[in-house]
């Protein structure tokens, strides 16, 4: 049976004897070229049966906590994945050169989910690379963040609140340049985009949404005035000055710009 190309295996089956035994009479039978060809298909087939069944699966049991429901911590931790942020198959991961914004994704992670390892990577441009790699915490923060798309809208306002906030400190800019007054938040995705603007309205925050940059203009200064005191930036996250295109050229406090920016409208 070993001579005509049969594995193991099927001798095994065909055979009332141990593999052990089995394999004793065979071993110095050399394997045909037919036989080795089936071994292939054969750990070929296998490997992907197994790589299925732990598709969305760790080769450890990795345990964290998945809230069920939304609060303002959990909007905004996984709103920043959706927007300095992205998820791999096997990363969940998050950018940004403010080291408050990092840090505060580290407490939370920790705080929300019960996840504490965690990689830093240092970009050479000075973008600070935080990843969280564990496939099964990306099948969980996927769904999460494409749940949380369809759930702000309904969301109170606190929550909504922590969504626009968490968006502008990824991607807001305070433009206050001689008559130009405007928050200007970036992002290549315009469906979120008109979300956000969406969002706005129920602060009576009017926008527009510019597709061709892929960005939303707050112009106007009761517009800027309400989103000053309902949402604004948080303490301490920075402009970086050390852009070469930064009109500062110093590392300011996002939040203290616009302050001056509403302070300017007092001299006209």
């Amino acid at each position: 049976m070993r001579k005509d190309g049969f594995t193991l295996t099927e001798i095994t089956n065909k055979i009332a004897l141990s593999k052990t035994t089995i394999f004793h009479h065979i071993k110095l039978i050399s394997k045909s070229s037919i036989l080795k060809k089936r071994l292939k298909e054969i750990s070929r087939a296998t490997q992907k049966r197994v790589a299925e069944s732990r598709r969305g699966k760790s080769i450890k049991n990795y345990i964290f906590r998945k809230p069920e429901k939304w609060n303002p911590d959990f909007v905004n931790l996984s709103s920043h994945f959706l927007f300095d942020g992205a998820i791999t198959r096997s990363s969940c991961l998050y950018y940004n050169r403010n080291k408050v914004l990092i840090d505060n994704m580290i407490i939370q992670m920790k705080k929300i989910l019960d996840v504490s390892d965690y990689k830093i990577y240092q970009d050479s441009n000075d973008v600070t690379r935080l990843a969280y790699h564990n496939v099964e915490l990306v099948v969980f923060m996927r769904g999460k963040t494409t749940e949380l798309l369809n759930y702000i809208l309904s969301a109170s306002k606190v929550e909504k609140i922590s969504f626009l906030r968490s968006f502008f400190d990824d991607e807001g800019s305070v433009d206050f340049r001689r008559v130009i007054r405007r928050i200007r938040g970036y992002q290549h995705n315009n469906k979120i985009l008109f979300l956000i603007q969406k969002l706005l309205k129920d602060f009576q925050i009017a926008s527009k949404v510019d597709i061709r940059f892929h960005e939303i203009i707050i112009g106007r200064r009761e517009n800027i005035a309400r989103f000053a005191k309902k949402i604004n930036f948080s303490k301490d996250v920075r402009v970086n000055g050390k852009r070469s295109n930064s009109v500062w050229k110093k590392s300011f406090e996002k939040r203290i710009i616009l302050a001056n920016l509403l302070a300017s409208y007092k001299h006209i």
